[in-house]
């Protein structure tokens, strides 16, 4: 299969480029694309690295032949977060990039399953979408916004906070990918108790983990490096689900039923043409069903933004 990588010369983008270079199956072409002119040098340094994963690097003008047969297409291009910035403060300048990005996967790949990392997530996927519905070939079962850094920020705190091996914690997370909007299901988490103090103070952790990694790089970036890791967790599980491989599961903000929002994450199975199937949330405790009511307006206002960027 073939995986491009937008924005593959940030942060995130090399980082997410070289996992992916380390962990895709054996004849899979990873196509890097960037605005920077140091984008081909990027595949030309992966290269050298001994897995059977051809790159080939892209930059400029050359989106189209960056795009060309892909099968699923991570979007990382975008700038980052500094110190005293929220997402809503990218807005203006992510969403143009986003947009332009998704124009050219309409026409270039119009198939392609779509995972949108630029932020602000919840205000970028409903950007893809108009402009992929405007061009006639959106499909919401390929349309995803990756959240799996919240996932793997739970897992990890949870696992520090109560001693237990990371590789046993699972934390589904739900509603969207910014400050209140994300929402740990830590009710849902096994062989683990919390007190109210400390599920209060985890969800708020969680939340502004974003903040915590922008404040201590002190105004020289954002989450590149465990943020390349979700990207890659995600694009491979997303690729074995597109391979036919059954109950491959991921939190991601997909386009489903609007019981909440038009875009809202939790878990969904992955399969051979996107999103299979989105499977409920399950139970949640009295404090999660408290946080999902006060998400709702931020998260709805963060979508309609999205809608009417692209009018």
């Amino acid at each position: 299969m073939k995986v491009a990588v937008l924005g593959a010369a940030g942060g995130i983008g090399q980082a997410l480029s070289l996992l992916l270079k380390n962990s895709l199956p054996a004849g899979s072409d990873l196509s890097l694309y960037d605005v920077a002119p140091i984008t081909p040098g990027v595949a030309v340094d992966l290269s050298h690295i001994p897995t059977a994963v051809q790159t080939k690097g892209f930059a400029g003008d050359d989106l189209p032949n960056a795009l060309q047969g892909a099968d699923i297409v991570l979007i990382s291009a975008g700038v980052a977060r500094k110190p005293g910035m929220d997402r809503a403060d990218l807005f203006n300048t992510n969403a143009g990039i986003v947009q332009s990005l998704i124009e050219s996967c309409a026409k270039n790949c119009p198939k392609a399953c779509i995972g949108i990392i630029t932020n602000p997530v919840n205000t970028t996927v409903a950007i893809a979408a108009e402009v992929l519905k405007k061009a006639g070939v959106y499909d919401k079962n390929k349309l995803f916004g990756v959240t799996t850094l919240d996932v793997i920020r739970s897992e990890t705190f949870v696992a520090e906070l109560k001693g237990l091996d990371v590789d046993q914690v699972q934390v589904p997370v739900i509603g969207g990918h910014s400050g209140v909007t994300i929402l740990p299901l830590l009710s849902q988490v096994e062989k683990a108790q919390f007190s109210d103090d400390e599920i209060a103070a985890l969800t708020k952790r969680i939340q502004n983990a974003g903040t915590e990694v922008v404040e201590a790089k002190a105004g020289g970036g954002s989450a590149t490096l465990s943020m390349g890791l979700a990207a890659c967790r995600f694009g491979l599980s997303l690729l074995r689900g597109l391979q036919g491989e059954k109950g491959v599961v991921e939190c991601a903000y997909v386009e489903g039923s609007g019981e909440h929002a038009r875009f809202f994450a939790q878990p969904v199975v992955l399969g051979t043409s996107g999103v299979q199937e989105i499977l409920s949330y399950g139970k949640i405790s009295d404090f999660e069903q408290k946080c999902l009511d006060d998400m709702l307006e931020t998260l709805k206002q963060d979508i309609t933004k999205g809608e009417e960027f692209v009018g």
